[in-house]
């Protein structure tokens, strides 16, 4: 569970608002239930993270023709 205090007393409730949702991001908790919202079959999930993989490698090899000025 996520907790956040008050820094000190004169701390506005935006901010502390702020705070939250920020860790509440960065933990993923949110992501992480929309995953799990709606059953997927394990073959889908394969491919999913095979396209994924293939997308990350397209990626690295456009970035080093962009840096060497061959696009």
């Amino acid at each position: 569970m996520i907790q956040v205090s008050r820094k000190d007393s004169k701390e506005s409730l935006e901010n502390l608002l702020r705070r939250f949702t920020r860790k509440v991001q960065q933990s993923g908790v949110i992501s992480q239930a929309k995953q799990l919202q709606y059953f997927e079959k394990p073959i889908s999930k394969r491919e999913r993270r095979e396209k994924a993989i293939l997308r990350r490698e397209r990626k690295v090899v456009k970035l080093k023709k962009i840096k060497l000025g061959q696009r």
